[in-house]
């Protein structure tokens, strides 16, 4: 798996240590955007690529959210709500609904 960190920081708040990453999501939107084109995402189709997301991105969202990898329907939800928002339009691949 690429590594997309590209930065570090670690520091302390009082009694807590505080680790910051920052990440590069060119890949990930440059992956996003080649698979809008190239993909097969056409109506009646049983697979559908909805969107190209970087595990360490999820990972961001389930902290924000207060939730766990290991509750799935959270992980789910979580994924398909941050891919709705406009923000992060850049990651999807597949428009309709679901």
């Amino acid at each position: 798996m690429l590594n997309t960190r590209i930065d570090q920081k670690i520091s302390f708040e009082g009694d807590e240590l505080v680790i910051k990453n920052t990440f590069d999501a060119t890949t990930a939107i440059k992956d996003a955007e080649f698979a809008r084109e190239n993909s097969a995402n056409s109506f009646g189709s049983d697979y559908k690529l909805v969107g190209n997301i970087d595990a360490s991105m999820v990972t961001n969202w389930l902290k924000q959210a207060g939730k766990t990898w290991a509750d799935t329907d959270a992980v789910e939800d979580v994924i398909k709500r941050n891919l709705q928002n406009g923000e992060f339009a850049k990651f999807r691949v597949w428009d309709g609904k679901w």
